[in-house]
């Protein structure tokens, strides 16, 4: 019997992102949040919030609490500045991945000092975790080194030093030069974000800045980087 064609990947445009304006902040939702619902579009998989967001300096999100969700943050310019209740903080910066557990509850704050010179970027990612309740815990893993092969290499998760509670979900990022050719993970489900930059990714076709790809069994489709500044974000998903 012929073997069945693979699932279509599901493109996202970064255009067609919910939006949310605060003082000081601006953040793209690629998911349902807070005041932007929409039932066919609140998660996929264990992923439940995908959020890439600015704050200028001297603002950011006062202390709020979190419980039962896995957030893993990665910066893409700037320097957020991270305090949570459990005694975790400082400055977290590009290559650089920072995951807090919330466990059974903790709060934090996140903000861009105001002193800093340029505003703050970064994608903060939500995970459903496998077991509810528990301790607090929090974890940071500098990948610095290995971005610097142009390669996608695990940033969190299993195998990181920011392991994250949902098992045979991992982060990888890559942050390639254009021309460059890479082959995305092989999982039964990838999530991709091209986070900065525009690449070709076979199967799907061109992709620019803000635009994913949710894709079961889209796992070792190649990608085409097509400029210099690009910055790749994969999940691996169960």
């Amino acid at each position: 019997m012929p073997r069945p064609d693979p699932p279509t990947p599901l493109i996202h445009r970064a255009a067609d992102r919910f939006t949310t304006e605060a003082e000081g902040r601006r953040t793209h939702h690629a998911f349902s949040f807070g005041a932007h619902y929409d039932p066919a579009n609140l998660g996929f998989g264990p992923l439940l919030a995908y959020n890439d967001d600015t704050v200028l300096p001297g603002h950011g999100y006062p202390e709020h609490p979190h419980s039962d969700v896995e957030i893993v943050t990665w910066v893409l310019g700037g320097g957020l500045r991270h305090e949570d209740s459990r005694g975790h903080g400082g400055l977290v910066v590009p290559g650089t991945a920072q995951r807090l557990s919330a466990g059974d509850g903790v709060r934090h704050t996140e903000t861009c000092d105001a002193g800093a010179s340029s505003a703050v970027r970064f994608v903060q990612m939500w995970l459903r975790p496998d077991e509810p309740g528990g301790e607090p815990t929090y974890a940071a893993h500098d990948a610095g080194d290995a971005l610097a092969t142009g390669e996608l290499v695990p940033v969190a998760g299993a195998g990181t030093a920011a392991p994250v509670g949902t098992r045979g979900a991992v982060l990888h990022a890559a942050r390639p030069r254009a021309g460059a050719r890479l082959r995305l993970p092989d999982a039964p489900t990838l999530h991709v974000h091209v986070a900065t930059g525009a690449v070709e990714l076979e199967g799907a076709g061109p992709l620019t800045e803000g635009d994913t790809v949710r894709w079961p069994g889209g796992g070792g489709a190649g990608v085409r980087v097509l400029r210099d500044d690009t910055e790749l974000l994969v999940w691996t998903l169960p």
